[in-house]
C-alpha cells in the first residue's frame, strides 16, 4: 500500500531540470537545501517498507517534494506523540540514550520510527509499569505522575500492522509547510529503537525535574574516539 498526495509544490515528471531524471539524482540536486536531508540510502529504505519498492521510488522521482503514506510493521512501527513530550524525548534519548531513529513531525505531532512489534509492546510495557493509560495503571500511586492536567506520560498512539502513517516529502524547502522531517533516514539499514528504550525515555520525561545533579546515562562512557553524534545537527 503506498499513496502519495498532491499538493501545490509537488514537482511532476519532465518538468526543468527534472527531465529524464532518477530519484537519487533529485536527492544530490537538492542535498543541503534544508536541514533534515533524506538521503538516496534513506528513500531506499522507506520504500522497502512498501510491497513494490521500485514502483515507490519511481514515484517518488515524479513527485519528490509530495508527502507520501507508508505501511507500519515491515519495516519499522511508529510512535506519535505530542511534539513538546516527543522532544524531551529526544533530548534524553541523544543525552543520556542511544539516540533515535528517523523522526518526523506532522500535525501537531512528533512521529518516532521504531522497530517493527513496538506498537504491540510499548502499551503493555507502560501499563505493566503504571505509566500508561490502560486499566492496569494507577496514576494516583506516584505523584510523580500528576500534574495539573493528569498524567505526565500522555496517551501515545502506536502504529504497528495494519496501519499506515504520512511520511514527510523526500526534498522540501526550509519554510515548507506539512510535515518535516527533523531527523531524516539516511542509510539503508537505520538503528530503531525498541520498545524497552522508549519505554526508558518516556519515564524519564515523566519523571524529569529541575535539578543540579549530574546525568545519568543507562550506557556506559564512550570511548574517547568514538564519533559523536548530534541530533541538533539534523534538524
Amino acid at each position: 500500500m503506498t499513496a502519495w498526495l498532491p499538493d501545490e509544490t509537488t514537482l511532476h515528471h519532465g518538468d526543468g531540470p527534472y527531465r529524464e531524471a532518477d530519484v537519487f539524482a533529485v536527492l544530490r540536486e537538492h542535498a543541503g537545501s534544508q536541514t533534515a536531508q533524506v538521503t538516496a540510502a534513506g528513500a531506499a529504505w522507506l520504500a522497502s517498507a512498501t510491497a513494490y519498492p521500485r514502483s515507490a521510488l519511481s514515484q517518488w522521482e515524479s513527485h519528490p517534494s509530495a508527502p507520501g503514506v507508508l505501511p507500519c510493521g515491515s519495516a519499522f512501527d511508529v510512535v506519535n506523540v505530542p511534539t513538546l513530550f516527543g522532544r524531551r524525548m529526544l533530548e534524553h534519548l541523544w543525552a543520556d540514550g542511544p539516540g533515535s531513529g528517523p523522526v518526523a513531525t506532522h500535525r501537531g505531532r512528533m512521529l518516532l520510527f521504531a522497530s517493527p512489534g513496538t506498537a504491540q509492546r510499548l502499551p503493555s510495557l507502560l501499563d505493566w509499569e503504571e505509566w500508561g493509560s490502560g486499566p492496569a495503571s494507577r496514576p494516583e500511586r506516584d505523584p510523580l505522575r500528576q500534574d495539573g492536567s493528569g498524567r505526565k506520560v500522555p496517551p501515545l498512539l502506536c502504529h504497528g500492522t495494519g496501519d499506515a502513517v504520512t511520511v514527510p516529502p523526500l526534498t522540501c524547502g526550509p519554510n515548507a509547510s506539512g510535515p518535516r522531517w527533523l531527523v531524516a533516514p539516511d542509510t539503508r539499514s537505520p538503528w530503531l529503537p525498541g520498545p524497552d528504550v522508549l519505554l526508558w525515555a518516556c519515564v524519564r520525561v515523566a519523571r524529569s525535574v529541575p535539578s543540579s545533579g549530574p546525568r545519568i546515562s543507562i550506557f556506559p562512557p564512550a570511548d574517547q574516539g568514538a564519533k559523536v553524534y548530534d541530533v541538533s545537527r539534523r534538524r
